[in-house]
């Protein structure tokens, strides 16, 4: 039994570990994105911001460790995304539920 308790607690922290370890990719991507954006912004257009569409070259970092930060979030997530799941059965059962009291219902 104490094993168990072990498995299952050494299984509930790598969880948290996980989830820290997402959330501090996160905050890092979040700080250094900005900075890297300011930066190109600020310097590269020589303190001249305007309306224009900013060049390729700005999105590029936020778009690929972006992509690469959404799988992160997955992999981490991924057995909180069977609410969906769970949501849908819930859903089916309570619509059947209504329907059979209608039933009973028009059968009185």
């Amino acid at each position: 039994m104490e094993k168990y308790k072990e498995s299952k607690y050494g299984r509930a922290k790598k969880k948290v570990e996980n989830i820290k370890g997402f959330y501090n990719h996160l905050v890092v991507y979040l700080i250094v994105n900005t900075a890297i954006i300011l930066i190109r912004v600020l310097v590269f257009n020589e303190g001249n911001i305007g309306f224009e569409i900013p060049h390729w070259s700005i999105i590029t970092t936020p778009l690929f460790w972006g992509i690469g930060l959404f799988f992160h979030g997955l992999w981490v997530f991924s057995d909180k995304l069977g609410f969906i799941k769970n949501w849908e059965e819930r859903k089916i059962r309570e619509f059947m539920r209504e329907e059979e009291e209608e039933e009973q219902h028009l059968n009185y």
